[in-house]
């Protein structure tokens, strides 16, 4: 089974325009309203790839509910924590000539909700999946991936991480099955700027070598490369295509890596295939990818 984890859920409110003019009134051309999240993404990708999987978090309030609700609509499975006071966040995306976001706070979160969190992951068994993704908010412990992956350690437990820097970095010692950094956070970590795929190589070796066991990195227009505990090197050019939204497309890739790996029986060409596939499906549409859309670009790789 595979379980995400967000912490801060939110509700976006999608809209278009041809330009935003500050204080004047806006009319907008499109809107659309969608659970956010990069674990919540990655549980719908997998749930569009006809894959089960149960999404962990904290949501409170009449937009909590609403996240929930919008969850079951995509079919996808949800165990989140409700919280007493405040509500979950609404975020605003306008895309406008720029893309402009304003996002809220979200719910207060107490020490007995943060407990409520640990016994559903507490009753997690060997040979599931978990995927930490996105950053801790203050109303959290800043460690709250170290004490997640402290808590899970040694129960055989394959642990997935998409996060940034420091969140990153400091969990590599639990061995994390799968990390995802972008090209450009993996040179942050190091100081340096990766622009093509050999690049980014040997400071994914250097990732391994403080503890991950399988890297990928997604690159955007240059493709992608993934360096799995095996030692071998796989890189891919990215699929052609128009990008229309690139919000989720990387928590779609290590959406599509999961399928792909579970599909295959462990294989991680295959898995990397099926994660650069459903990462370029869900930027060159609207919404996150669906099943139609992967086939039709894996044909092509």
């Amino acid at each position: 089974m595979i379980y995400t984890v967000t912490f801060n859920p939110s509700i976006d409110y999608i809209v278009r325009m041809p330009r935003l003019e500050p204080g004047a009134i806006n009319r907008v051309t499109y809107e659309d309203i969608l659970p956010g999240g990069k674990g919540i993404n990655v549980s719908i990708v997998l749930s569009n790839l006809g894959h089960e999987s149960c999404a962990l978090g904290f949501v409170a309030g009449f937009t909590g509910a609403e996240i929930v609700r919008l969850m079951q609509t995509s079919g996808a499975k949800s165990d989140f924590i409700q919280v007493a006071e405040g509500m979950s966040r609404i975020n605003m995306k306008i895309k406008a000539a720029e893309e402009t976001e304003i996002n809220g706070i979200g719910p207060k979160i107490l020490d007995s909700d943060i407990e409520a969190l640990y016994a559903r992951l507490d009753a997690l068994k060997p040979g599931d999946t978990l995927v930490i993704a996105g950053s801790v908010p203050s109303m959290l412990p800043s460690d709250m991936y170290e004490r997640i992956m402290g808590r899970l350690d040694g129960r055989g437990i394959n642990i997935v991480v998409d996060a940034e820097r420091d969140l990153l970095v400091k969990v590599l010692g639990y061995h994390p099955f799968l990390i995802k950094p972008n090209n450009h956070e993996l040179g942050a970590i190091f100081g340096v700027e990766l622009a093509t795929r050999d690049d980014v190589v040997p400071y994914a070796r250097k990732l391994q070598e403080k503890g991950a066991r399988n890297v990928l990195i997604s690159m955007a227009g240059e493709g992608a490369v993934l360096v799995p505990e095996s030692g071998d090197v796989i890189m891919s050019e990215a699929p052609k295509g128009t990008v229309v939204n690139s919000v989720g497309a990387g928590d779609s890739m290590v959406a599509g890596f999961l399928a792909g790996y579970q599909e295959s029986d462990g294989d991680y060409a295959t898995a990397f295939k099926m994660g650069v596939a459903i990462g370029s499906a869900s930027a060159f549409s609207a919404k996150l990818a669906t099943r139609p859309e992967v086939e039709a670009l894996l044909k092509t790789l």
